[in-house]
C-alpha cells in the first residue's frame, strides 16, 4: 500500500514532465508531411526554443510573484512600454546599445518598485494594483510613441539603432537563438537564487504563511518589493528581445503575455495559492505551451481555434496539478 501511495505521489509530481513527453511524442508523429518530419526539423525546434524564451523569461519573474501568493498582471504591458522605450531611446534619442539597455532596465525596475510600494505600503491587493498598472504602462507606451510602433533599422547615424542590438535576433553557429542562451542563463541564476539563497527561502516562507514569516523576523514588505522589481526587470529583458526579434518597439506589443506567463507557471506546478513552485517546473510549463503553439501552427489550425485548444489544455493541466488552489 505504501509503495502504491509513493508511486501515485511520484506521478503527481512528474505530471508536467509526463505531459511534455506525451506532447513531444504526439507532435513528432502527426507533423509529418511529404515524408518529412516538420516538427523534428532542427530549425523548427530552435524556433520553438526562441519563442519559448520570451514567455519563459517573463514566467521566471512570475514564478517568484506567485510563490509569494501574489500575481502581476502588468508584465505584458511592461513589455509594450519597454519595447517602445528602448526603441525610442536608440532611434529618437541616439543612445548607444549599453546606455539604452541600462535605462530600459531602470525604467522596468521603477515600474516594479511602483507596484511593490502600492501593494505593501497602501495595503492593496496585488491583483488590483497590477490590473491598474497594466493600463498605466500601456497608456504610457502609447503616449511615448504617439500610438504607433518605432521601427528598428540597424546602422550608424541619426535614426538608426546600434548594430549591437541586432545580436538579440542572431543565432550562434547559425542554429541556437541568442534569446535561448539568455533564457538558460537566467534559469540557472534564478534556480540558484530560489533554492540556495536567503532571499529564496524567505520568498517560500512568505508564500507559505505570511504572518508566520513576519513574526519570524522576515521583512515581508521588502521582499515583496524586491520581487516585483525583479519581475518587471525580467519583463524588460523579454521586451528588448521581442523588439529585436520583430525589429520594432511598439505600445501594442506584449498583449496577453501575462496570461501565458501565469499559464506556464501553473502548468509547471507553481501553486496559485502561494508557497510552492520551482524554476524547473516553469521551464517545463513554458516548453509545453511553446510546443502546443508550434504544433497547432504546423497543422494549420485556425488561430482562433488555437486559442480555444490552448485554453482547454491549460484548464486540464492546472486541474491535474497535485496542489490545486481549491484543495
Amino acid at each position: 500500500m505504501d509503495n502504491k501511495k509513493k508511486m501515485k505521489a511520484m506521478i503527481k509530481q512528474m505530471q508536467s514532465v509526463i505531459a511534455l513527453v506525451i506532447i513531444f511524442v504526439v507532435a513528432s508523429t502527426i507533423c509529418i508531411k511529404d515524408g518529412r518530419n516538420n516538427f523534428l526539423d532542427i530549425r523548427n525546434l530552435m524556433n520553438v526554443l526562441r519563442a519559448v524564451s520570451e514567455n519563459g523569461i517573463i514566467a521566471i519573474g512570475m514564478t517568484i510573484i506567485l510563490i509569494l501568493g501574489d500575481i502581476d498582471l502588468s508584465v505584458g504591458s511592461v513589455v509594450g512600454l519597454i519595447s517602445t522605450g528602448c526603441a525610442y531611446l536608440m532611434v529618437k534619442s541616439g543612445l548607444g546599445f549599453v546606455p539604452a539597455i541600462l535605462v530600459s532596465l531602470g525604467i522596468g525596475a521603477l515600474f516594479g518598485l511602483f507596484n511593490g510600494l502600492c501593494i505593501t505600503k497602501l495595503r492593496l491587493q496585488a491583483f488590483i494594483v497590477t490590473l491598474a498598472s497594466m493600463n498605466i504602462a500601456r497608456g504610457l507606451a502609447r503616449f511615448w510613441a504617439n500610438g504607433i510602433g518605432i521601427p528598428l533599422a540597424y546602422g550608424k547615424g541619426e535614426g538608426m539603432a546600434p548594430p549591437a542590438f541586432e545580436v538579440l535576433q542572431m543565432r550562434l553557429w547559425g542554429i541556437v537563438p541568442v534569446p535561448a542562451i539568455i533564457f538558460i542563463v537566467l534559469l540557472i541564476v534564478f534556480q540558484i537564487i530560489l533554492s540556495k539563497t536567503r532571499f529564496g527561502r524567505q520568498v517560500y516562507a512568505i508564500g507559505g504563511n505570511k504572518n508566520a514569516a513576519y513574526l519570524s523576523g522576515i521583512k515581508v514588505d521588502r521582499i515583496k518589493i524586491y520581487a516585483f522589481m525583479i519581475c518587471a526587470m525580467l519583463s524588460s529583458v523579454a521586451a528588448m528581445i521581442h523588439a529585436a526579434q520583430i525589429s520594432q518597439g511598439g505600445p501594442n506589443e506584449g498583449q496577453g503575455y501575462e496570461l501565458n506567463a501565469v499559464a506556464a507557471c501553473a502548468i509547471g506546478g507553481t501553486s496559485l495559492a502561494g508557497g510552492k513552485g520551482t524554476i524547473f517546473g516553469t521551464l517545463i510549463g513554458a516548453l509545453i505551451l511553446g510546443m502546443l503553439d508550434n504544433v497547432l501552427g504546423l497543422k494549420g489550425v485556425n488561430s482562433n481555434l488555437q486559442l480555444m485548444v490552448k485554453g482547454f489544455l491549460i484548464i486540464i493541466a492546472v486541474f491535474m496539478q497535485a496542489d490545486k488552489v481549491n484543495d
